[in-house]
């Protein structure tokens, strides 16, 4: 299983599922990370939490914990 996490800078991905339950997963989606959207990993910060994101045209920063629950190919 890949999730967010596993993706370097400067690839693209698409998600194909999302895990975690309640409000967590709530948060991930109102974000706009839904299953079938692109996203684009711009950048990671130096320490490698949070993770640069381009979902559905605008920037969106993640925490590692977050991208851990984003499963992608």
């Amino acid at each position: 299983m890949k999730t967010l996490k596993d993706v370097k800078v400067g690839e693209t991905c698409q998600v194909t599922k999302l895990h975690g339950e309640g409000p967590v997963k709530r948060r991930i989606m109102d974000m706009g990370i839904t299953k079938g959207v692109e996203i684009f990993v711009r950048k990671v910060a130096p320490l490698g939490d949070p993770m640069e994101l381009n979902v559905r045209g605008y920037e969106l920063s993640v925490r590692k914990a977050d991208a851990e629950m984003i499963e992608v190919q």
